[in-house]
């Protein structure tokens, strides 16, 4: 649960979750794409390619290789997990 949070920490990286909750699937070049043109975030590919190796080792990516092609998905278990264990009870209002 450590590299979830640990994961969570960096606005990078919960910008690049929230653009992969918007649209799941997405491959380096459009991530980057996005986080230049929707929130000025300008790094070199290889900078967004370790936020998201940091993102894939807490379970929150997961990675799938279409040909040449490798896309990022979105995985909210490891979320839903830290909920259950430190929000018991959160489907009662």
């Amino acid at each position: 649960m450590g590299d979830v949070f640990k994961a969570l920490a960096d606005p990078t990286r919960r910008t690049i979750l929230d653009g992969l909750a918007e649209r799941s699937g997405q491959t380096l070049f459009e991530i980057c794409g996005r986080l230049v043109s929707q929130h000025g975030i300008s790094l070199s590919r290889q900078a967004i390619s370790q936020h998201l190796e940091v993102l894939e080792e807490a379970g929150l990516v997961r990675t799938r290789r279409e040909g040449r092609y490798k896309f990022h998905d979105i995985d909210t278990a490891p979320l839903e997990n830290v909920l259950e264990r430190w929000l018991p009870g959160k489907d009662t209002p």
